[in-house]
């Protein structure tokens, strides 16, 4: 049975005006994670069913979520990142699969489970990432290969979790692996060819980094030429981390594209003196060349893993009764963040939840954020109630903006811990940390024993609208929808509905597991769908107490919470509600 994909080519930007279709991880280049359907409402949700499952026969990490284009489907799972098309009027049926031949030791580099972020589609062709570092285009009819290039180097322990992002007949996508010392770039290939057309990194000298004559021009005190080896003692930006494994956004007026990179290496602050950039920083960065427009580092010299790779959402609102360009994004750090993207110049920077202490505030002027020296880390120390976590109060997930109420919708953690560093050498291809962690529930929860939370939030004035409390991190994201909805996933296994205006819980639907993976929405034959992965793992699935004075066991758990560990292994796959 071959799929009816009439639309196969048409550009991305056509297909995603249809709201029938889900293109995108991130729902469209905007980022906003958002369905313009309808059918579903306040009103009716309590009738949603479940309409059909696919299960993936594979444990771990479900993140992401499928694709629809037409009438098709496409899911990928974690490692080994099997892909499977299936045509929406039998789903029952596989139209095609795709299943690499993997060496099995890049699963032993990988930081925080084997998980895979999701596919890209554009003209035809599917985009895949492998765990062992491979960039692949399959035909979106056949599952023919058409062509596979090597990204990352898992000899030096860079893996790939992320899903690529199709953009202007490229592909872009970066590398996993800051905890093994990896330096960070993203690269953009051909999609048509493979052909690497551009590569950019976060550390080292200016042609390196890409960075264009007049980078950070409207500020320039976050800095601009020479910093990318001289906020590094000697040569340790060569393994200095700054690797991005999370997601895009992209602006075709301006023609720029937004991303993160991560954490700098190791976590240990003491082995790395200086700011150590250009790791922790949102970027601006022209699609076609590469070139940085603008970069703001968050947490200069970071002390607790607060990698900056989340997602980066673009809206145009009003600040001082005029409109603006915005770029909003929730860090690790526990700061949302609303800039200009056209220029990076800061709009606001607000504490998600009160508990963050790391920072007592960001100073808006400079760009720097406050420290309080009593959570800071330093060696022959014991950092404890520090918050948020080396998980930040947010992590991976994809949330959601609304653009009617102009609401941004957070699924956050809401985890502390204690923090205890110590030395240890660089080794390529293992573990390059130097922090014992010990993590537990922040203070916030009604009950002191909540780990998560939706939270609605104003991204202009930094407002809290409302708050909904989990026992358990909401890792996955938010979804929201035209018929005022708000859905997410629980590592508990249940997928639930909010209604948008007061996050009142009025819907919710037990899984077969926990899920981490991010809901989406689509449309066929007429009827809207609610679609989601289900599958727990990544830090949640390992658990929340971590024993990493051992490198060479990686990233070990000495203890996990009992109640998830029944989550963790009934399997992953993907499940469809509908009316």
């Amino acid at each position: 049975m071959l799929p009816s994909v009439a639309a196969a080519a048409d550009s991305l930007e056509a297909l995603g005006a249809n709201p029938n279709n889900w293109t995108m991880q991130t729902g469209d280049y905007t980022g906003q994670h958002y369905s313009r359907l309808s059918q579903i409402t306040t009103g009716n949700v309590k009738n949603l069913k479940a309409a059909w499952s696919f299960s993936t026969g594979l444990l771990h990490g479900h993140e992401g979520a499928p694709l629809v284009i037409g009438d098709m489907m496409y899911i990928n799972t974690p490692f080994p990142n099997n892909t499977f098309a299936l045509n929406l009027a039998e789903p029952e049926k596989i139209v095609w699969q795709h299943k690499p031949k993997q060496d099995a030791s890049v699963k032993a580099v990988a930081c925080c489970d084997i998980v895979n972020r999701g596919l890209a589609y554009d003209d035809g062709r599917i985009f895949k990432t492998q765990l062992d570092g491979h960039l692949v285009a399959l035909d979106a009819k056949t599952g023919k290969e058409l062509w596979k290039m090597e990204n990352c180097d898992p000899a030096v322990g860079s893996t790939i979790t992320q899903a690529p992002f199709a953009v202007k007949g490229k592909v872009l996508v970066g590398c996993s692996g800051a905890e093994l010392g990896v330096r960070g770039y993203v690269t953009a290939y051909d999609q048509k060819t493979g052909e690497l057309v551009w590569r950019s990194f976060a550390t080292g000298p200016d042609n390196e980094l890409n960075l264009s004559k007049d980078f950070n021009k409207d500020n320039p005190h976050y800095g601009q030429m020479g910093l990318g080896t001289k906020t590094w003692e000697g040569e340790a930006w060569k393994i200095g981390g700054g690797t991005n494994w999370g997601w895009y956004a992209y602006d075709p007026k301006l023609n720029l594209f937004y991303y993160g990179s991560g954490n700098p290496a190791p976590w240990n602050e003491t082995m790395r003196p200086g700011d150590n950039k250009w790791t922790m920083t949102i970027w601006a960065r022209d699609v076609d060349t590469g070139a940085a427009k603008w970069g703001y580092q968050k947490t200069p010299h970071d002390e607790w893993d607060f990698a900056g790779v989340n997602q980066m959402i673009l809206t145009d609102q009003a600040v001082n009764g005029k409109s603006q360009p915005l770029l909003t994004h929730v860090d690790r750090n526990g700061i949302m963040y609303t800039l200009n993207r056209q220029t990076g110049s800061i709009v606001q920077a607000a504490k998600v939840d009160p508990a963050v202490n790391v920072f007592k505030k960001v100073d808006l002027k400079t760009g720097l954020p406050l420290r309080d020296p009593e959570f800071s880390t330093r060696m022959d120390h014991k950092g404890t109630n520090i918050c948020p976590s080396a998980m930040g109060f947010h992590n991976q997930g994809l949330d959601a903006y609304d653009p009617d109420s102009r609401t941004f919708y957070f699924g956050l953690n809401h985890i502390c811990m204690d923090w205890e560093p110590f030395m240890l050498p660089y080794r390529a291809g293992q573990f390059f940390v130097g922090a014992t962690l010990a993590m537990y529930p922040g203070p916030n929860g009604p009950t002191k024993k909540e780990m998560g939370q939706v939270r609605a939030m104003d991204g202009v004035t930094g407002e809290v609208k409302w708050t909904k409390w989990e026992k358990f991190s909401v890792w996955g994201g938010t979804l929201a929808t035209k018929g005022g909805l708000v859905f997410y996933n629980t590592l508990d296994g249940n997928i639930k509905a909010l209604d948008k205006t007061n996050g009142k819980e009025i819907w919710k639907f037990k899984m077969p597991s926990g899920a981490i993976g991010a809901p989406m929405s689509y449309a066929y034959k007429g009827k809207q769908y609610i679609a989601t992965n289900y599958g727990v793992g990544g830090w949640p699935g390992v658990g929340l107490v971590f024993d990493l004075t051992d490198p060479s066991a990686g990233l070990g758990a000495v203890g996990a919470f009992k109640e998830l560990q029944s989550y963790t292994q009934m399997g992953g796959g993907v499940m469809v509600f509908g009316l």
